[in-house]
């Protein structure tokens, strides 16, 4: 029997998510079948043992959450669009809470004392700051979390828009959603621009559209984004790229002070609640981001202007919107459809029929839907 622990170190979840309310020591001696049953009771492992095997324990916890009960092909065919999305975050979720529960400490300097682990003192101050030298404990996943984000921003992502290498790179930093679904700035490299005298950038992320849209010879953009996260993010990435000082960064919720001839906005695609701050990229719960940039469009559009919606049909396919609920919306904002590019997706996903969601994602269009204010 694993002995709980008391007197725990600070509990750190980018989530915000609560510490397990039971935790037990966890060592090489654990097997993984004790470790699965104990996390699926909500009961965190924190690690003593070595680095590298608690990886591996990790690893065959994963498998374990991997595994299906087998089910009839009636079965499959008769659930719904939105009961699968809905049963694939389920179980996602469910994963992610298993996952969760294998847990190492962090000295105050963000080291870790387990045998062969790892220098990530810089991973884990490029996603959380300077260290405060306050021990805490964190999910192994989420530290292999913030492993791969450091990783994402040592090499980038490659934008073939931005022109040709080494300089058309995008440098993610944690937290910040990586543009690795390269049609949607396709869309936005290869739709002509009207006046190019100012644009707006609705929701900045990575910056990856502005640094377009100022190759593409805009003058002058502002960028707004909400996150302090990805103005930084932007920032250094536009400063790489020498394209700051036509960009002017604004932390603000949606629209910067004034009217402009093309606003861009590339909202979250899914209307469902984020589990985490990195899911609000991609999901918009109530279509808040959506429909608050249609509805402040028109205020913000100089006369003759364009907006710029960059948006996939992911949703309707999965029964989450309809597109007469987007056009109405389009309707009630004053705003008139001036034209649509489609595209189609590239991604992996888009073909792998062992996805849950393949018959939504292999019917998905991504499209700039070009609006101007109705007379």
């Amino acid at each position: 029997m694993l002995t709980p622990l008391e007197n725990l170190p600070t509990w750190r979840a980018e989530s915000g998510a609560a510490a397990p309310r039971r935790v037990v020591a966890a060592d090489d001696t654990t097997s993984a079948d004790t470790a699965y049953r104990l996390a699926c009771e909500g009961t965190g492992l924190l690690w003593q043992g070595d680095f590298h095997n608690a990886r591996q324990l990790l690893q065959a916890l994963a498998r374990r959450t991997e595994r299906k009960p087998k089910k009839s092909k009636k079965a499959d065919a008769d659930v719904t669009p939105v009961q699968a999305f809905n049963l694939h975050r389920q179980a996602l979720g469910q994963r992610a809470r298993i996952l969760a529960m294998v847990i190492v400490p962090l000295n105050g300097d963000y080291s870790i004392p387990l045998r062969r682990a790892p220098d990530l003192k810089q991973a884990c101050t490029e996603a959380w700051g300077p260290a405060t030298g306050e021990a805490c404990m964190v999910s192994l996943r989420e530290l292999l979390g913030v492993v791969g984000a450091h990783e994402w921003r040592k090499k980038g992502v490659e934008i073939a828009a931005l022109g040709d290498a080494p300089n058309n790179r995008i440098y993610p930093h944690y937290g910040v959603f990586s543009p690795v679904r390269g049609e949607y700035v396709d869309l936005v490299a290869n739709t002509p621009i009207k006046d190019k005298s100012l644009a707006f950038d609705i929701g900045v992320g990575t910056g990856v559209l502005s640094a377009v849209l100022a190759k593409r010879g805009v003058q002058h953009i502002v960028a707004t984004d909400q996150d302090p996260r990805a103005l930084a993010c932007a920032r250094e990435n536009l400063q790489r790229l020498q394209r700051i000082d036509k960009v002017a960064l604004v932390q603000t919720d949606l629209f910067p002070e004034g009217k402009a001839p093309l606003v861009v906005c590339n909202p979250p695609w899914v209307p469902a609640r984020p589990s985490s701050p990195i899911e609000h990229a991609v999901y918009d719960e109530g279509s808040r981001m959506l429909r608050g940039f249609l509805s402040g469009l028109r205020e913000h559009l100089a006369p003759n202007g364009e907006g710029w919606l960059i948006l996939s049909d992911l949703a309707e396919h999965l029964g989450l919107r309809t597109r007469e609920e987007l056009l109405c919306w389009i309707s009630e904002a004053g705003l008139l459809l001036l034209g649509r590019h489609d595209i189609k997706p590239r991604h992996g996903k888009a073909s792998d029929e062992n996805d849950p969601l393949h018959a939504a994602r292999a019917k998905e269009v991504t499209s700039l839907w070009r609006l101007g204010s109705a007379a």
